[in-house]
């Protein structure tokens, strides 16, 4: 069983996961059989150089599934090989945050033991993307659930898809790709309506400033469409507006509202605003895409617009454990705050 253990170290699965996924694959695929023994705890930690505790948790979590079993003094047999997993997932995410790790623990959770996952980030390079999704190649997956966004590249992002992905399989997050959209699964966000969406709903409370500002980076794996649907906004509403490209170099100004799209840059305006006698929610507003726990709490509440990350993760499980391929806009939605 020792030659089924697959642990890759630059998958961002947990490598208790990793172990779990491992045994599930070898058992659905016929090559662990009930009554077979599993590697010792101790073969595992010397060949795969983890610990202990891993390779604990991961026994402890498929004996309470009733699939393996333990024997005082002998060790780790299969107890359940009745199975039959509906997926084998490659996920493949742009970058690792507090808001992706939503989405996985929603779709993971949601997939429970129906399903192997192998997890990968791209760091927003397409080239990286591209490798990735190249390596998957005879790994036999039934699904591919993907997120495109890249700093650089992507033109010919439709062509590849086409060329290294069986349509059939793939399912798209956050973003809707117009080419292929009817031919594959997509939980998407309509960028340019839901800003222009969440500043009508926010309208009442910026009425006491006269400009509003947009934090979006030069170099920038986020959609143009956001930059077009609060030009759209600020045009039909009669602001004042300005995009800025680097926070670092901005003079805070009385009377403006500042919306910032990254975690980084939120910091960088809030230490900037520490350095002024101008207030926040009075002479200084603040919007922030994608809400945390923090920001609940950060400076008596910071305004936040954002999609809804856990249902993303769920409806991306439900459309592999029932075999659908659909095309559904994710919810977005709006919390008001003190900073303004």
């Amino acid at each position: 069983m020792l030659e089924f253990i697959d642990i890759k170290e630059h998958s961002k699965v947990p490598k208790y996961k990793q172990i779990v996924d491992s045994v599930l694959s070898a058992i659905e695929m016929g090559k662990a059989k009930r009554g077979d023994k599993l590697p010792s705890v101790n073969e595992l930690l010397i060949d795969f150089d983890i610990s202990r505790d891993t390779v604990v948790r991961a026994y402890d979590q498929l004996k309470d599934s009733g699939i393996i079993d333990s024997v005082p003094g002998k060790g780790y047999y299969v107890r359940n090989d009745n199975l039959k997993l509906k997926a084998k997932v490659f996920l493949l995410f742009n970058k690792l945050s507090t808001h992706k790790k939503i989405i996985y623990d929603a779709f993971s959770k949601s997939l429970g033991q129906k399903a192997t996952i192998d997890f990968f980030i791209y760091e927003n390079n397409y080239r990286h993307f591209k490798e990735l999704i190249r390596y998957s190649q005879g790994r036999d997956y039934s699904h591919y659930v993907i997120i495109c966004h890249f700093e650089e590249g992507g033109d010919d992002l439709v062509h590849f898809l086409r060329e290294e992905i069986p349509l059939e399989k793939l399912i798209i997050l956050d973003k809707r790709i117009e080419a292929i959209a009817n031919r594959v699964g997509t939980i998407y966000q309509d960028f340019e309506k839901n800003i222009y969406d969440a500043l009508v709903e926010l309208n009442p409370q910026l009425k006491k400033y006269r400009t509003i500002k947009m934090l979006m980076r030069e170099r920038t794996y986020h959609p143009k469409e956001i930059k077009k649907g609060f030009i759209r906004f600020c045009g039909e509403y009669a602001y004042d507006f300005g995009m800025v490209g680097e926070i670092e170099n901005e003079t805070l100004e009385s009377n403006t509202v500042y919306i910032n799209l990254m975690e980084n840059d939120l910091v960088l305006l809030l230490k900037k605003l520490n350095q002024t006698n101008l207030a926040l929610g009075k002479d200084i507003g603040i919007i922030s895409y994608n809400d945390t726990p923090v920001k609940e709490i950060l400076r008596d509440g910071i305004t936040v617009i954002s999609t809804d990350f856990q249902n993303l993760g769920q409806q991306a499980a439900e459309m592999i454990l029932e075999k659908k391929s659909l095309q559904t806009e994710n919810p977005f939605y709006v919390i008001s705050r003190n900073s303004l």
